[in-house]
This record gives structure tokens, sequence and C-alpha cells, in this order.
């Protein structure tokens, strides 16, 4: 028992000074280890809190983007429904017009006709006076004659 004892003494002094047993280097690579590791959790979660960090600003980002988009999206719908609401006035008011010409077109017609009318009763109207003086001037021929041979 004792000899064991003796050759670790004698085993350190044939080392020499400044070099570490076994034991503290152990512990030294122990502790660097940890060290390593606490640093590698480290950076793992200073990555993991980038990557919620870029997570949220791309969310920010999309949602502004999207929120642009659709503000000229809405106004895009908006206009189409005024065109519509347009359109369809615009039609109901060529209907109407369409209706009021056609009414404009019959009066014309109408008034075309009656003139036609007027002018037919108008020549008539000379044909029958030119018929009545002829007679007129017949009987009035007649008349005359009857007269002059009345004296004799």
């Amino acid at each position: 028992p004792r000899g064991s004892r003796g050759t670790s003494s004698s085993s350190r002094s044939r080392r020499g000074p400044g070099v570490p047993s076994p034991q503290p280097a152990a512990t030294m690579l122990s502790r660097l280890l940890k060290e390593h590791q606490a640093k590698q959790n480290e950076r793992k979660e200073l990555q993991e809190k980038r990557r919620r960090e870029a997570i949220t600003a791309a969310t920010c980002l999309t949602e502004a983007l999207v929120d642009h988009l659709n503000v000229g999206v809405a106004q895009a719908y908006m206009n189409q429904r005024k065109l519509d609401h347009e359109v369809k006035t615009l039609q109901v008011q060529a209907a109407q017009f369409a209706k009021q010409t056609g009414q404009w077109i019959g009066m014309v017609e109408n008034f075309n006709q009656a003139l036609k009318e007027i002018g037919d009763v108008e020549n008539w109207a000379r044909s029958i006076e030119l018929d009545m003086r002829t007679i007129a001037t017949a009987l009035e021929y007649v008349y005359k004659g009857q007269l002059q041979s009345a004296p004799s």
C-alpha cells in the first residue's frame, strides 16, 4: 500500500512543474465542453430569436403589401360598381330616347300624311273650282245665247 502512494508522488515529480495532473485536465475538458454547449445554446437561442423576428417582419411586410393591393382592388371594385350602375342608367335612358324618337317619327309621318292630304284636298278644290268655272261659263254662254234669241 505504501509503495502505491509513493508511485503517484514520484510520477508527479517526473512530469515536471506546470504539467497538470490527469484529473484537472478532465475537469478542464468538461468545463470547455460545457462552455461550448452553452455558447451553442446561446447561438441557437439567438438564431431562433432572429428567425422569429424575421418571420414577424416578413408577416408585417406581407400584410402591408396585401393591404396596399387590397386598397387598389377595392377601388377597382368600387369603380366597376359605379360603371355598372352608369351602364344600367344609360341603357334605361337610351331605351326612353328610342321610344321618344319612335313617337317623334310617328308624329312626323302623320304630319307628312296630313300635308299630302291637304295637298290632295287643295288639288281637288282647284279641280272642282275649274269644273265650276267651266260650268259657270257654259251656263253664262247658254244664258246669253237665250237672251240674244229672245228679242227676235
